[in-house]
């Protein structure tokens, strides 16, 4: 008993306060920033009086991330939740979580395909002409991973959690697209036109936007983190509550851009063009 109160863990993640154990945040995702955390090779920051570590993250869900470490199994979630989750597992570094994630998501994609206009198989056999087109096109749900989508017009189609996870999807044309919640993981979006596109809570982490054109896009809570924003185009867009720490944003135009409450940490601005930028409550 004695072992088991030693290693008790009190966490206040942004407010909301959490018991579990030190075996409990290392063991499972040992590589995790949480286990790194509490190695015991960082200073953290802890209430002298209650103990109690403090995290300045959401902790909305939270709980499903100590489920996840403590059971290994996926919450069964709206799919919006499910991308709040995965922006949170992708702050914490939990890869098998982010993986678990994923693997929901395509199971309820591949369901989705039965309700959409077209499937994966039908988008396969179109990208093999010359010029494709999608313009209006309803793909909500669908996954288009991993698939060579360059100079495709995907304009005013409904994108709707689409899983473009590690697709070449250079110079492709998403002009007043609705693409909430969808997923760009680690996608190559170079030279793309996002003009007036809604992508409300869709995940960008890690992909190449170089020289996109994204003026007027809803980009609100966003995960841009890593992502390559070098000379995009971003005037006017509305970044609130973005996530863009880690992004190299040198040479972008944020002219007129909203980045209130957006996060910055870490972010490259150099040359960047911030006339007219609303900065309000910005880290």
């Amino acid at each position: 008993m004695k072992d088991d109160f030693s290693s008790a863990l009190r966490l206040n993640i942004g407010g909301k306060k959490f018991w579990t154990t030190i075996d409990t945040v290392t063991q499972r995702e040992p590589d995790s920033m949480l286990a790194a955390m509490f190695s015991g090779r960082h200073t953290l920051s802890q209430d002298p009086h209650k103990g109690y570590v403090f995290v300045d993250r959401d902790g909305k869900h939270f709980r499903h991330i100590l489920n996840w470490l403590r059971d290994g199994v996926v919450p069964t979630l709206e799919e919006s939740e499910y991308s709040e989750l995965l922006r949170e597992a992708e702050y914490y570094q939990l890869l098998g979580l982010i993986d678990g994630i994923q693997d929901v998501l395509n199971k309820r994609k591949e369901d989705d395909e039965l309700r959409t206009e077209l499937t994966r198989t039908d988008i396969i056999k179109c990208i093999q002409s010359e010029r494709v087109r999608f313009r209006g096109v309803n793909l909500s749900g669908i996954d288009l991973s991993k698939l060579d989508l360059s100079f495709v017009d995907f304009s005013y189609a409904c994108l709707k959690n689409v899983f473009f996870s590690r697709a070449n999807l250079q110079c492709a044309k998403f002009r007043d697209v609705d693409a909430e919640g969808s997923i760009f993981h680690n996608a190559n979006l170079r030279e793309c036109e996002f003009t007036s596109a809604n992508l409300r809570g869709a995940l960008l982490a890690g992909a190449c936007l170089q020289s996109a054109n994204l003026q007027d896009a809803c980009l609100v809570d966003c995960s841009f983190c890593g992502a390559d924003l070098r000379s995009a185009h971003l005037q006017n867009a509305d970044l609130t509550n973005a996530n863009l720490e880690g992004a190299n944003l040198e040479g972008a135009n944020l002219k007129g851009a909203k980045l209130i409450k957006a996060n910055l940490k870490g972010a490259n601005l150099q040359r960047a063009y911030l006339r007219h930028v609303n900065l309000r409550d910005t880290v």
